[in-house]
């Protein structure tokens, strides 16, 4: 790739769709060039699952022509973007990771894609996920697996893993992923992008067969926290499929912080630990300082050491029991084609009464009200996103998670201890990036808001990344070929 292909590769959405819009670039370019990177790096990342190349240029050729010709423009006019492939695209190919779903061509789109491509938004290919979403560690057997942008020696993360490297590596502008516990926000922190999990019912979810207990939240994954303010902004808003969206309204995001103002008079509470005990040193080291940052913003950081009990194996039984009910019935045909740690998962479900999962219900509402009440004294609360950087690319899910030498647990406890409360919560939650280790990989924090508080963490966020700033940071990416 040229150095101004290379360039062009790495500018924001935002600035994609200004340039569309006042014909300096066109749609065909963009999505070429992100299509050529694409391809180009599957034999060395693997980030895709299907690349859709044919429509992607036949929309963008429409898109074109519609600036052409001077008719009505959307935010995100011919601007590149992808898709994990847990979520539905119309005619394109949606396997859930699974060779299962392998010839799955869903016949419309998951409503935050639909209202994205209304944006003017074009779809390039599908990003890989592990089987059903169900680890964060982005491989499975339809696919293989997906390394990390920085290093083939760490993984992805996942379960939003391909568009996570995606995003890190130039492939498109903007990414879709989802998030059940942690799923966004571990790939993003693991390769150095923004994720975000806004407040349950802030972007519908039409495909989670159980609307009043979801824990499962779709959402953007970019390079800049504007641009995941825009996709935040186009994607959210009521929808009748979703009982936690009913009665929210569409927010202009990007607009709120447009001129983010300051923190005067805000209580940040830092909480390195969660739950866990262990944490890198020098990755606590990275984030406490760059958590400082914000003072220059007028806030007030306090470090908190409160107890906090891990609420993963709750969490565990009600994610796992819905894994049975959804998928249990595909084992006794599939078992031999299916991964292995998801099979024990559903089999490890086998076990729970019904009695035990109606009390891990009941408290997820107690969880609430904890986190909730942390905001009787504080505005935010941030934490690092992960205990260490990413881990081994020869890692599972029930290996244990080495941190400087020690087993520090199971992976979910103690790689990513601090992203699924809130997906049982329902609090907004955004990760961003906060430096790097000196193994070179990407460090990074997590901010959390009061319930309904996007706006507010979105614009905590920016001016975060105003003291931080890495979106000139990028991974040298060893280019090749690969058939499709």
């Amino acid at each position: 790739m040229s150095g101004t292909n290379n360039d062009l590769a790495y500018i924001s959405a935002t600035e994609v769709a200004r340039l569309i819009k006042k014909g300096e670039i066109t749609s065909v370019e963009v999505t070429q060039l992100a299509i050529d990177r694409a391809n180009a790096t599957q034999g060395t990342l693997n980030a895709f699952i299907t690349i859709c190349e044919d429509q992607a240029i036949d929309a963008a050729r429409s898109s074109d022509s519609a600036v052409s010709n001077g008719e009505k423009l959307g935010p995100l006019q011919g601007v590149p973007f992808t898709v994990k492939d847990l979520i539905n695209t119309q005619g394109v190919r949606t396997t859930m990771g699974s060779l299962i779903f392998d010839e799955n061509f869903p016949k419309s789109d998951a409503v935050a894609i639909s209202r994205l491509k209304e944006a003017g938004a074009i779809l390039i290919g599908k990003t890989t996920t592990p089987e059903f979403g169900h680890k964060p560690f982005t491989s499975a057997p339809i696919f293989g697996d997906t390394t990390n942008a920085w290093s083939r020696h760490r993984i992805a993360g996942g379960s939003s893993g391909g568009a996570a490297v995606a995003a890190a590596a130039g492939l498109g502008y903007i990414h879709v992923g989802t998030d059940g516990g942690g799923s966004i926000r571990i790939p993003s922190a693991a390769n150095g992008i923004v994720g975000m999990k806004a407040t349950l019912g802030t972007v519908p979810n039409d495909s989670n067969p159980d609307s009043f207990g979801n824990y499962s939240y779709t959402g953007p994954m970019t390079r800049t926290v504007s641009d995941a303010a825009l996709m935040l902004s186009i994607m959210s808003g009521p929808h009748p499929s979703d009982v936690h969206s009913v009665g929210r309204k569409q927010k202009d995001y990007q607009g709120y912080i447009s001129d983010p103002g300051d923190l005067e008079g805000f209580r940040i509470a830092w909480r390195p630990l969660l739950g866990n005990t262990i944490i890198d040193t020098e990755l606590l080291s990275i984030t406490s300082k760059a958590v400082k940052s914000l003072e220059s913003h007028g806030a007030k950081v306090i470090e908190v050491d409160d107890p906090f009990e891990s609420p993963e194996p709750f969490w565990r039984i009600i994610n796992q029991s819905a894994w049975k009910a959804r998928f249990g019935r595909y084992l006794s045909e599939w078992s031999s084609e299916m991964t292995p740690s998801f099979i024990r998962s559903i089999q490890e479900a086998e076990d729970y009464s019904a009695t035990e999962l109606q009390e891990a219900v009941y408290k997820r509402t107690t969880l609430f009200r904890e986190v909730q009440s942390w905001f009787n004294e504080f505005d935010l609360v941030v934490t690092p996103t992960l205990s260490r950087t990413a881990l081994e690319i020869d890692r599972d899910l029930y290996d244990p998670v080495m941190i400087e030498g020690k087993k520090a647990g199971i992976v979910r406890q103690a790689w990513y201890p601090y992203t699924h409360p809130f997906n049982l919560t329902g609090h907004p939650a955004i990760t961003l990036p906060s430096g790097f280790h000196s193994d070179g990989l990407p460090t990074a924090i997590q901010v959390i808001g009061p319930f309904a508080s996007d706006h507010e963490v979105l614009r905590c966020a920016r001016l975060f990344e105003m003291c931080n700033p890495w979106s000139d940071r990028f991974p040298d990416i060893a280019m090749s070929t690969s058939p499709q």
